[in-house]
């Protein structure tokens, strides 16, 4: 019983050295190749894709809205200055008045009541200006994809595809075939559009 489990025990480390030197020593796989790209016929795909972001920062409505909404918070940071410029004065005048005993606790009580309200209505106007950027920031972003969006849809004709896609940093499209990219067409087309809009103005 003994000879047979040697017996046994031989065979099978036999058998599995047999089989390692046939795994490391057999024929080797060719490389893999990689597959030959070639140019894809936009035309016959009927799609095709612009890198958004590479639109909108050569589009001269972006920089006119920009700068627009720039003027915006240059007037509305300048209104805060002032506001809080006039806050400080105040309350300085408040405190000399009150440690040289110039007015009485009643006139004093009020005046502090006076610089809380001003110091409230001066956080309630930055949260106001800030939230008013904001939103304007959002609603030129809108409009600008907005204006690209509607001009390839009444141009359909002249790019002749069934779905554009937007390519842009984090976004669903992470690839896209050199051939597919109509991102300078679109950018050059629309602000042929807009400077010839611009001008009508």
């Amino acid at each position: 019983m003994k000879n047979l489990s040697i017996a046994l025990f031989s065979f099978l480390f036999l058998a599995i050295t047999v089989l390692y030197i046939f795994h490391f020593t057999g024929k080797k796989k060719e490389a893999v190749r990689e597959p030959v790209r070639t140019p894809v016929e936009v035309s016959s795909q009927g799609i095709a894709f612009v890198d958004i972001d590479s639109v909108i920062m050569n589009f001269d409505m972006f920089f006119d809205r920009r700068d627009e909404l720039m003027e915006k918070q240059r007037k509305a940071e300048a209104e805060l200055t002032s506001k809080g410029t006039r806050y400080e004065r105040d309350a300085r005048d408040f405190q000399e008045k009150v440690t040289k005993g110039l007015v009485t606790r009643a006139t004093a009580a009020e005046m502090e009541q006076g610089l809380l309200q001003q110091q409230q209505d001066l956080i309630t106007l930055r949260d106001e200006l800030q939230t008013n950027l904001m939103e304007e920031e959002q609603v030129m972003n809108r409009q600008i994809i907005d204006y690209i969006t509607t001009y390839l849809e009444q141009n359909r004709s002249e790019f002749n595809f069934q779905y554009v896609l937007g390519r842009s940093f984090g976004g669903v499209v992470l690839y896209g075939d050199e051939g597919l990219d109509i991102t300078k067409r679109v950018s050059d087309a629309i602000n042929s559009k807009y400077r010839s809009e611009k001008s009508k103005k």
